[in-house]
């Protein structure tokens, strides 16, 4: 019987905790561009596995890539999966060299069966990120009495946007299943650009563009299972977002300020509505599954972001693709031996850039990962960890490079809350 009491309490606290957390943290001077960074939607196994879910397909673990794969879970389960990143980043732009520590919440997700060929699941996830701080220092010109006048531009942004979503799959035949997540998708990003002299002369500038977002998000999913012997399964994922305009405003706003005084000068505002949109996304994927002990999958996502809006302007952006593929082996799921129970996992993918950099295709992005799943003692409960590089590298020669070393942890809790127990 379902424990109505856990269950609306855990949808109290996953609510609130989609809603305050705080946003990701990231040191990358490349998200001054568009939307900033993209998050891995993945989960702990996703992560481990280069990012791979559209054919993902169990009912031991949280898949929100696709929602198709809710109908997994079976009727005694509830699953609740949260995730964080510990990341060293290394910065590279000619001899010059700097490092960087971050760590950021990355989800948190819920799953049960709704109904007999129905399953649900409720999460919060990031969509994106921004955070940077970087200043430029350069000599100008001389002044009348020889006194070098230095010109500082200095560089800041932070936010980006999150999602709380829900979702359903529907098993339409045994081996079908159809579903879809409606997210609302918010936040706020903040970049600012100040230019300062060192003259007293001199005129300062400080131009600030924001961006704020409040609107719905649809993904959907199909999953297709073919058996073609007891051992050997293939499962075939299929996703699609739909991409349009959302509800969000674009501010930007410039002062100029004579050095020493106490107000601006000129200041000037604009208000820009309806400025944004998202992009339409596919993708599909295909794992094989060999006698529920070893599934090798890929992933291929194509994103339309030329066709969508930043700033009432197109093309801004360029069409992104991603491929991944990864594997996952355990010895025997069933084994006394706790080693023989432990998950393997390695993968890899390639994307590349969704944003401009000076009007050219930005960053490439390259990542290997490998890690474990846990089990916990006797239940089904698994702990996932997973070590990940990534490379960020420009297509314009002379740019800024990116190395990070991740290692990302996510715990899946696997209880049986909605067992009822017969008493004689």
């Amino acid at each position: 019987m379902i424990n109505y009491k856990r269950l609306i309490s855990a949808l109290i606290i996953l609510t609130f905790t989609g809603l305050t957390i705080a946003q990701t943290s990231t040191n990358s001077p490349y998200t001054r561009y568009g939307f900033g960074s993209l998050a891995d939607q993945g989960f702990g196994n996703s992560k481990a596995m280069g990012g791979i879910a559209y054919g993902l397909r169990n009912g031991y673990q949280i898949n929100a890539s696709n929602p198709a794969s809710y109908t997994a879970v079976d009727s005694l389960t509830f699953l609740f999966d949260a995730g964080m990143t510990l990341q060293n980043a290394n910065f590279k732009e000619g001899n010059i060299k700097t490092n960087a520590k971050n760590s950021s919440f990355d989800y948190l997700a819920m799953q049960f069966r709704l109904w007999k060929r129905m399953g649900m699941a409720v999460g919060f996830l990031p969509f994106s990120t921004v955070g940077y701080s970087l200043s430029n220092t350069s000599e100008l010109t001389k002044d009348e009495d020889g006194t070098v006048i230095n010109k500082t531009a200095s560089y800041a942004g932070d936010g980006g946007l999150q999602q709380v979503f829900a979702g359903v799959g529907f098993k339409v035949l045994d081996n079908l299943s159809i579903g879809a997540n409606i997210s609302y998708i918010y936040g706020d990003i903040t970049h600012s650009v100040t230019t300062a002299f060192s003259n007293s002369s001199s005129f300062s500038s400080v131009r600030l563009d924001k961006i704020s977002i409040n609107d719905y998000k649809l993904d959907f999913g199909l999953q297709y299972s073919y058996k073609f012997n007891k051992k050997h399964v293939l499962n075939f994922g299929a996703v699609y977002s739909l991409g349009h305009s959302v509800n969000g405003k674009g501010y930007k706003y410039n002062q100029k300020w004579l050095n020493g005084a106490d107000y601006p000068s000129t200041q000037t505002g604009d208000t820009i509505t309806n400025a944004f949109s998202l992009p339409h996304t596919f993708g599909a994927g295909l794992t094989y599954v060999y006698d529920n002990r070893l599934t090798i999958g890929a992933d291929f996502t194509y994103q339309q972001w030329e066709d969508a809006k930043f700033y009432n302007e197109k093309s801004y952006f360029s069409n992104r693709t991603k491929i991944a593929a990864g594997a996952e082996f355990v010895p025997n799921p069933y084994s006394r031996n706790y080693l023989k129970r432990v998950r393997y996992r390695v993968g890899g993918y390639y994307s590349d850039p969704y944003t401009k950099v000076d009007g050219q295709d930005g960053t490439r992005e390259y990542g290997v990962s490998a890690g474990f799943g846990f089990p916990l003692f006797q239940s089904k409960s698994i702990l996932n960890i997973s070590g990940q590089y990534v490379r960020v590298s420009p297509k314009v020669k002379g740019m800024l490079e990116e190395n990070y070393l991740k290692i990302n942890i996510g715990l899946t809790f696997n209880e049986r809350w909605f067992m009822k127990w017969k008493v004689d």
